[in-house]
């Protein structure tokens, strides 16, 4: 069932309606906290999505969100879970997002 509400919910994690991408990350942020480790079976999945062109946002409020999300993300769930998706997405970003997560993997 996870999976199910996961793979519909990621794609509006990068709606092309920025008011959608923003409140899809902020409500991704409020989730985090409640769910926790339970959400190791759709991690490898969110990660892409919560990062992909949302780190590199030139809308302020999508970058926060999408900062906000990753920071969540350090803090509620156990490190070896993040480390192979955080690692994938250093190594294939670029610009401030390449930065942002580098800085995490530190």
């Amino acid at each position: 069932v996870l999976f199910q509400i996961f793979d519909a919910f990621k794609s509006r994690l990068h709606d092309s309606n920025s008011k959608v991408n923003q409140v899809a990350l902020e409500t991704m942020y409020k989730m985090i906290p409640l769910l926790k480790d339970n959400l190791s079976p759709v991690i490898n999945m969110l990660i892409p999505a919560m990062v992909d062109n949302n780190l590199n946002s030139k809308n302020p409020g999508i970058y926060a969100a999408a900062t906000n999300v990753i920071q969540a993300l350090c803090q509620h769930l156990d490190n070896y879970l993040l480390l192979q998706p955080f690692c994938t997405k250093a190594q294939f970003l670029n610009g401030k997002a390449k930065q942002d997560m580098t800085e995490k993997l530190a």
